[in-house]
């Protein structure tokens, strides 16, 4: 049984489908604007809880040359701005123990990357801010092992906690998902979240950079809520194309506009 997690208004894991959502990386205040507006008036008007998602700092990138956001302190002022424009939470990530504090400020959901979900010290800095901590399932992981990554956090004094699958490697340069995970790591209690954006990244695919195959993001994300996932989680760009990170599976606006109305209904359909 899963154990949903209040956020304001909402709970991740109830009968009501969730989406994070919004560009990779911070770039403007423009786009995080155009975004934060689309997206919300979207989900309001499908009836989906919404988190809006931006990182001020990809740190886990493949090359010094590739753009990781605009720094901590500017970024979280853009998200703050956002949150009170749009009257959305926000959900961003941390790569370091001692970003978790200041991100607690503004964020409302903490994020833990897929490449650090193993380590202690950021997991236990999150967890004491008491805020939600969403932990990506890193690529190199089992769906079993997140019990104790999660028991961690729990461990610490903090049982908020989502789980966001986001694939795993399968050879060099590339990913598969297995919707096995889903219900395997809602088992332990936590709503599941699939990435339908990050798990048809191809890592590493353009050699000094990640690239994506994004055309296999609807099945994906419609296979995962078929299978019973919680929520979904989606990187969105005005025109992914021109995005400074991640663009090969970004989704713009049209496109987010039909996958969140098939999985919105799906979602209905599965939780009758």
């Amino acid at each position: 049984m899963v154990n949903a997690v209040k956020l304001n208004n909402f709970e991740i894991g109830n009968n009501k489908l969730t989406i994070l959502a919004g560009p990779c990386a911070i770039e403007s205040k423009d786009i995080l604007f155009k975004t934060a507006d689309y997206l919300k008036s979207l989900t309001d008007e499908l009836g989906i809880n919404y988190v809006f998602k931006a990182s001020f700092d990809k740190a886990n990138r493949s090359s010094l040359s590739s753009y990781r956001g605009l720094g901590m302190e500017e970024g979280l002022a853009l998200l703050e701005a956002v949150k009170k424009e749009f009257d959305v939470p926000v959900v961003t990530d941390i790569h370091e123990s001692n970003q978790a504090d200041i991100t607690a400020e503004v964020a409302d959901i903490i994020q833990i990357p897929a490449f650090l979900c193993r380590q202690t010290d950021l997991l236990v800095a999150a967890a004491k801010t008491n805020k939600i901590i969403n932990i990506k399932k890193g690529q190199f992981l089992a769906p079993s092992q997140m019990k104790s990554i999660a028991q961690k956090v729990k461990d610490s004094g903090n049982d908020k906690i989502t789980i966001t699958d986001r694939g795993v490697s399968f050879g060099y340069n590339n990913l598969v998902s297995d919707m096995r995970a889903i219900p395997i790591i809602q088992k332990m209690g936590y709503p599941v979240i699939f990435d339908a954006t990050h798990s048809v990244q191809l890592p590493g695919g353009a050699g000094d950079s990640s690239s994506g195959e994004r055309q296999f993001v609807p099945i994906l994300a419609k296979s995962a809520i078929a299978a019973g996932a919680n929520g979904l989680f989606f990187e969105v760009h005005p025109d992914p194309d021109c995005a400074l990170c991640d663009g090969a599976n970004m989704v713009n606006f049209n496109q987010a506009k039909e996958i969140f109305k098939i999985c919105n209904e799906i979602f209905n359909l599965v939780n009758q």
